[in-house]
């Protein structure tokens, strides 16, 4: 009995663990250049040993727990704005950001202003970098073409920092939809990549997976929440025939 007490707790924190993942992951749906998160689960055996220093043991059961969260890093689509400052990457690169703690961070969210003193910056998060630093634009108009090149008035300005993250790599993200931690180095001189000005990247939220993973992982959070209310009622009978007796 206390077996099934540990399943049916077990199945619930683990659970609720995952609403709160996919929650998160509707909640940012619409924010630009956010990355889905996962829950990734695990499975042991544990073994349980009748006697001291022998081999027999009472048999196996699977035990399931909640292993780490894992980011999803796949291209999303563009919203097409023709604003200047909306700037979105097609391929495996990151814009590099200096944020304000001096800490450089990496994203794919392009949506861009120009801070009181002339720079390129992510909303609050910190500067844009270029390959000289943080990118300064004053109150001209640019261009950014498909290599990252940065124009005012037809002269080379600068050109955007651009990192590469291996698919496979383990990443942090930094608030949102922000990385930090990474193993991020230069882009391969063989990747193909281009920066499209004039639109950003979305979020690569999918409403209809996500909602269908949330009803699928309630019903089992609300199954094993009976499972437990079961397990509690044999517990009682059981407690009440052993006082008759």
């Amino acid at each position: 009995m206390n077996r099934g007490f540990y399943y049916a707790c077990n199945g619930m924190i683990m659970n609720s663990r995952k609403l709160d993942c996919i929650g998160n992951n509707l909640a940012n749906a619409t924010t630009a250049g956010y990355k889905r998160d996962t829950i990734l689960v695990n499975r042991f055996m544990e073994q349980l040993i009748l006697v001291k220093h022998r081999e027999e043991t009472s048999g196996t059961f699977a035990q399931t727990y909640v292993d780490t969260s894992y980011t999803d890093l796949e291209q999303s689509n563009f919203e097409y704005t023709d604003s200047p400052f909306d700037v979105g990457i097609y391929g495996n690169v990151y814009f590099n950001i200096r944020g304000y703690n001096g800490e450089t961070m990496l994203t794919r969210n392009g949506q861009w202003e120009l801070d009181g003193e002339g720079y390129l910056t992510l909303s609050s998060s910190g500067r844009v970098l270029g390959e000289n630093g943080e990118i300064y634009l004053g109150n001209k108009d640019f261009v950014i073409d498909a290599d990252g090149a940065i124009y005012q008035d037809g002269e080379l300005v600068d050109r955007l920092r651009l990192s590469y993250i291996n698919p496979d790599a383990d990443v942090k993200k930094f608030g949102v939809n922000m990385f930090t931690e990474v193993e991020a180095e230069d882009p391969p001189e063989d990747l193909k990549y281009d920066i499209i000005q004039g639109a950003y990247e979305r979020s690569n939220v999918d409403w209809n997976y996500e909602l269908t993973m949330m009803m699928n992982t309630n019903r089992l959070y609300e199954a094993s929440s009976e499972m437990l209310k079961i397990c509690d009622s044999i517990n009682q009978v059981k407690a009440s025939l052993c006082k008759k007796v």
